[in-house]
């Protein structure tokens, strides 16, 4: 395996590593999504429960004040995942491009020794045809 080969590879690894990386962000901003929601459905739970003793009238308040805390962290958090995403996601953009870059820059290498070998061939054959036809005339003159 050569140099090339293993840069290719290393590529290749780093661009798998970028798609890892952000499907395990996007997985971490669907499950804040959902705390989210359960946050939400969570308060219309207690308010209609605190609704029927005074009890829970009189305490409802702070369990909204805590979950407005719980929802404005979880906010934050998001926020912060998305700046993740972006970052990741132009990671993998540049990570992307070098790939491409160097299997364009691998085939173009292969393409000039392919083309090179062919006129290397083609000088051989040329050079015996050449040789035959000198010893075919020669054969005649003599």
């Amino acid at each position: 395996m050569n140099r090339t080969d293993s840069l290719l590879r290393l590529k290749r690894f780093r661009v798998d590593e970028m798609k890892r990386r952000m499907a395990a962000i996007e997985a971490m901003r669907a499950d804040l999504e959902r705390k989210l929601t359960d946050l939400d459905d969570n308060v219309t739970r207690e308010k209609q429960r605190a609704g029927d003793s005074d009890i829970g009238r009189l305490a409802f308040p702070s369990f909204l004040r805590s979950i407005e805390a719980r929802r404005e962290n979880l906010r934050i958090t998001l926020k912060e995942i998305e700046r993740e995403y972006t970052a990741a996601q132009a990671d993998l953009t540049n990570a992307f491009q070098d790939l491409k870059s160097m299997e364009f820059a691998t085939e173009q290498q292969a393409k000039r020794v392919a083309e090179m070998q062919e006129r290397r061939s083609q000088a051989r054959m040329d050079e015996l045809a050449l040789v035959q036809h000198l010893r075919k005339h020669s054969l005649r003159s003599a």
